[in-house]
């Protein structure tokens, strides 16, 4: 089956600040702010929600087609994708400009400063639909450039592709009509609790009117784990793998998805997609990075099976 997997590719660089923002910040100055902090030093990682999806079902056994936009300096990300198995031929280069970047940096007390800049993602990726059987597909459209949210989740309705909608960080840019044609168009929804709230507030719905336009409603929910509610009447819920070394949280959702649209391809119950889902987010907290993990099939299935028991 081919999956198409929509949305952004990143460097995420990631920087220490070894004390507290608030010490150096003035409160009576605070509308001519004008501070430096020196780092401890700086990590990059590969981000991105295309990209993350991506190697969470390349962890699967899966190659998804990657549409997204990178930049310039794109050769660090195309070879990893290359070492992982990854195609990229989906992938539209935009040479004007760097590949979309956070700079985030992080002090003692856990407090965040981040800067984005989106670059490339500025730009659609352009994807050609010719040869794709929609009886043999299945998608996600992820947060990255919104004419690419907006237009694939239109095209993929006209051509009958199974599409799972993932507004994300995405969601403040939106007005709350494109956001309701959006999740119309699609045949789930995917979200965490709090961005279930602001889908809500966006489109003015309640939560049984947003069940009824998108028919299916999947929310993470961290350490509570998950739930699916459908239109059907279906209502599961499936907890969090109890897990003692957390050290990052960061991709944990990224990763939930490409464990469910696994399960999905397999045509398993939607409890099980749930629970495949489960697993893959229980691996990526244990490290640093969202794609920094790993695992064999041999554990990925042991550990489901240890969790929660035979398919």
């Amino acid at each position: 089956m081919v999956v198409l997997v929509s949305g952004s590719l990143a460097y995420d660089r990631i920087m220490d600040f070894n004390g507290r923002f608030s010490d150096h910040i003035m409160p009576d100055k605070i509308h001519m702010i004008n501070v430096s902090f020196t780092v401890n030093g700086l990590s990059e990682n590969f981000g991105g929600t295309a990209g993350n999806i991506a190697f969470s079902l390349s962890k699967l056994g899966e190659n998804p087609r990657i549409l997204a936009t990178i930049g310039y300096d794109y050769h660090r990300y195309y070879e990893w994708f290359d070492e992982h198995g990854l195609s990229t031929q989906d992938i539209r280069i935009v040479p004007e400009e760097a590949t979309a970047s956070a700079y985030i940096t992080t002090d003692l007390a856990d407090n965040q400063i981040t800067g984005f800049n989106p670059g490339a993602m500025k730009q659609p990726s352009g994807f050609d639909f010719d040869g794709i059987d929609p009886k043999d597909c299945i998608a996600i459209v992820a947060p990255g450039n919104l004419d690419d949210m907006a237009n694939y989740t239109m095209t993929h309705k006209e051509l009958g592709i199974y599409t799972i909608f993932d507004p994300g960080q995405s969601l403040p840019v939106w007005t709350g009509e494109a956001l309701g044609r959006c999740i119309s168009q699609s045949d789930a929804l995917i979200s965490n609790d709090y961005e279930l709230g602001l889908i809500q507030d966006k489109t003015g719905w309640s939560n049984s009117e947003v069940l009824d336009h998108a028919g299916t409603i999947i929310t993470t929910r961290g350490e509570m784990g998950s739930s699916l509610t459908a239109s059907d009447g279906t209502s599961l819920t499936i907890p969090a793998i109890p897990t003692n070394n957390v050290l990052d949280p960061t991709g944990a959702g990224d990763a939930f998805r490409g464990g469910f649209i696994k399960g999905l391809i397999q045509e398993l119950p939607l409890e099980r997609c749930l629970m495949m889902g489960t697993v893959c987010s229980h691996f990526v907290i244990q490290t640093y990075g969202t794609q920094k993990y790993d695992y064999t099939p041999e554990q990925f299935e042991e550990t489901l099976r240890r969790h929660f028991g035979e398919g």
